[in-house]
């Protein structure tokens, strides 16, 4: 499938947008990695803008540069927690954005779409924690509520993050989300 060059040029601009955002990040909490950061947004921008596979293709740019600066335990391990972590917030893709939708449905569609891609990240990084990182769960703690609670201490701020700045683009600019 060829991709016109502004398809292209878009992708090539939010991936590079999401790893400038990705270093303006809190990273002080979480000691194995974890940050919150708008990295995502620009991810979810080309998955409303242009779709499934264009948001797929941004994430996975993004993620697969990340694994070069990531924290390294194992070859699977960082393809989880980088490659396929940002590739699947591209799923927002599935959801669409129409400019002369009412603000509810934009709204609700925007909730749904990051809710799906903050939820598939997190089940990428929940499995990480359980099968690399349960050894430091402290002493007692079951390793899956252990990797529950880490990864959703970061991962919902981002998602909350993530929806409030979308649902304000979406009321200021709803054409900026529907590129088709």
């Amino acid at each position: 499938m060829k991709r016109p060059i502004l398809h292209l040029t878009e992708i090539a601009m939010m991936a590079a947008l999401a790893l400038v955002l990705d270093l303006i990040s809190i990273k002080g909490f979480w000691g194995y990695g974890g940050s919150v950061s708008l990295a995502m947004v620009p991810i979810l921008l080309m998955a409303y803008r242009r779709g499934l596979s264009a948001g797929l293709i941004t994430g996975f740019i993004v993620g697969s540069i990340q694994m070069f600066t990531g924290y390294f335990v194992h070859p699977v391990q960082i393809f989880l927690d980088y490659a396929l972590a940002y590739t699947v917030v591209g799923f927002a893709g599935v959801f669409t954005i129409t400019p002369l939708a009412s603000r509810t449905k934009r709204a609700l569609a925007i909730i749904i779409g990051v809710f799906l891609a903050s939820f598939l990240r997190f089940i990428t990084h929940f499995i990480s924690g359980v099968v690399w990182f349960g050894i430091y769960a402290p002493e007692g703690m079951n390793v899956i509520l252990y990797s529950i609670i880490y990864n959703a201490s970061y991962m919902i701020p981002v998602f909350l993050l993530s929806t409030v700045i979308f649902i304000l683009l979406s009321n200021t600019a709803p054409r900026l989300l529907h590129g088709k």
